[in-house]
């Protein structure tokens, strides 16, 4: 089957555990796509965006945290981009939840835009700097993100 988004060098950003945590939204999305596409129920593919809100403020977190250690000079500009997109999520959870709005191929589309270019533009600008900074570009072990989302993946 052809994956709505595919996972690219493209894609990366050269940090191992920002691109972990990005493989996760990019699979997040396939699954809404496949959710879509097989007509299941409105409940299981909310479940699937509610996950998505979930994951995506989690990694936002990780991403700001980060910016604010290494003072990241662009750090307003990028917060309030992320700012945003929680705030579109939340209004399209709002219209879902109140039946005003179906989970579309229309939303599906918006995301992939964003995420795509979010991570192409803006991610792509701090990687020099944290890299300057002294992050590590690979991962020594399993990420303690990656072991929260683990379990909060799990409900």
């Amino acid at each position: 089957m052809v994956r709505f988004i595919e996972w690219s060098n493209e894609l990366s950003v050269g940090i191992e555990e920002i691109d972990e945590q990005h493989k996760v939204l990019v699979d997040l999305l396939n699954q809404i796509h496949e959710a879509i596409q097989q007509r299941q129920g409105a409940d299981v593919t909310g479940q699937i965006v509610e996950k998505l809100g979930e994951y995506t403020r989690v990694h936002f977190a990780v991403e700001e945290s980060l910016m604010r250690i290494l003072h990241y000079p662009e750090y307003e500009r990028h917060k309030e981009e992320h700012d945003r997109l929680i705030g579109q999520l939340g209004d399209f959870r709002a219209k879902i939840g109140s039946g005003k709005s179906s989970i579309s191929f229309e939303l599906a589309h918006f995301l992939k835009v964003w995420l795509t270019k979010h991570i192409m533009e803006a991610d792509k600008r701090y990687t020099e700097h944290f890299l300057l900074q002294g992050i590590r570009p690979e991962l020594s072990k399993k990420s303690w993100v990656q072991k929260l989302w683990g379990s909060i993946g799990k409900h």
